[in-house]
């Protein structure tokens, strides 16, 4: 090999110092991988809230997915037919009843909603003046006005409960993202699990298939809860002659989908209601509410804990306050099987990690 000229050789002090990148020390070079990793934790904190709620756009659409799924399942127990027919006749019966809804029930539950704040507010004054003539200071004003604000909240929530039911883009993907995930939800279980590591795909395929069980038998129980009070709040209502009885049930069947929270606000204007037309409607109401969500509580809904994923009630509550201060209706909706995924894929995780230590152990 032949030397390099003179006046290119390097000299051998200047090819041992370091350049303004190079870390000899290892424990700076330690802090500093740690430093790294603290804050790409932070950025990725940073980008998980920004998209935030793209994310809880998808996580809608599987939920939606799931209940398209689960009532293809139950129509392919009675029709042995391919898996796409089944997805399109859920669709075209999610349709049809919709469709009847509006046509045969709108006009007449529009009408009671337009009834059902003064109602309330009527109602409410009764009381705050009973309450005074029987020895309680109270300030009716003060008292008025706040139940004003709090129906306003109310006709804003309602409002944007509305938009989204009447076709908001947001409502419009979340039923887009559903039905393309229903039709084909091995392909994108599959696409999922190619970015994963070969050593993490089996696992990740077990938990899937978990979830996607519990979250169907979830949102079905959910679907059952529904339809039983809010039909049975209805006949009830309709039977004893309480006004608006339509749209207390509609709203009780609603409401139902919210465990923890939407008992009590239905039943309390249920109960504001009946008593508008007198003591006796009033205390009925109180016992239909009671009977109701007595056989909810001790009948349904241990039944669908059992098949699904037992939740506590105050880390459900606590999730829709989180999520629904952050997201509105949506979030406040979506909390109860967000946390039901979140549960199952940590106990799968955990488990994973007690039978790879028995498994060391052992060997």
């Amino acid at each position: 090999m032949t030397e390099p000229a003179e006046g290119h050789r390097e000299h051998p002090t200047k090819a041992r110092i370091a350049g303004p990148a190079d870390i000899s020390d290892q424990e700076v070079v330690r802090e500093v991988k740690r430093a790294a990793v603290w804050i790409g934790m932070a950025l990725a904190a940073v980008l998980l809230v920004l998209m935030s709620q793209p994310l809880l756009v998808i996580f809608g659409g599987l939920v939606f997915a799931a209940v398209i799924d689960g009532g293809a399942r139950l129509v392919g127990h009675f029709l042995p037919i391919p898996r796409g027919w089944r997805v399109g006749i859920v669709i075209l019966l999610a349709l049809a009843f919709l469709g009847w809804t509006i046509m045969f029930a709108g006009s007449q539950i529009s009408d009671q909603a337009a009834q059902l704040p003064a109602t309330v507010q009527g109602q409410v004054t009764r009381g705050l003046y009973w309450l005074e003539q029987h020895g309680v200071r109270v300030d009716a004003r003060n008292w008025q006005n706040l139940t004003k604000e709090a129906l306003s909240g109310v006709g804003q929530v309602t409002h944007a409960l509305g938009g989204l039911l009447g076709g908001a883009t947001t409502l419009l993907l979340i039923l887009v993202l559903g039905v393309y995930i229903a039709a084909e939800p091995r392909l994108y279980q599959r696409g999922v699990a190619w970015m994963l590591p070969m050593g993490e795909r089996a696992q990740f395929h077990q938990t899937a298939a978990l979830m996607g069980q519990s979250l169907r038998r979830l949102m079905a129980g959910r679907m059952l809860g529904m339809l039983i009070e809010g039909f049975a709040t209805f006949v009830a209502l309709a039977i004893y002659g309480v006004p608006m009885a339509a749209l207390l049930g509609l709203l009780t069947g609603l409401l139902a989908f919210l465990p923890n929270i939407g008992a009590p606000i239905s039943g309390a204007i249920m109960v504001l209601v009946g008593f508008s037309g007198g003591t006796s409607m009033g205390v009925f109401c109180i016992i239909v509410y009671f009977v109701l969500h007595t056989v909810d509580g001790n009948l349904i809904a241990p039944m669908i804990a059992r098949k699904t994923v037992d939740l506590a009630p105050a880390l459900v509550l606590g999730a829709q306050l989180i999520l629904g201060t952050l997201f509105g209706v949506l979030g406040l909706a979506l909390a109860d099987p967000l946390v039901a995924m979140i549960k199952i894929g940590l106990e799968r995780h955990s488990a994973r990690h007690e039978l790879e230590e028995a498994e060391a152990g052992t060997g």
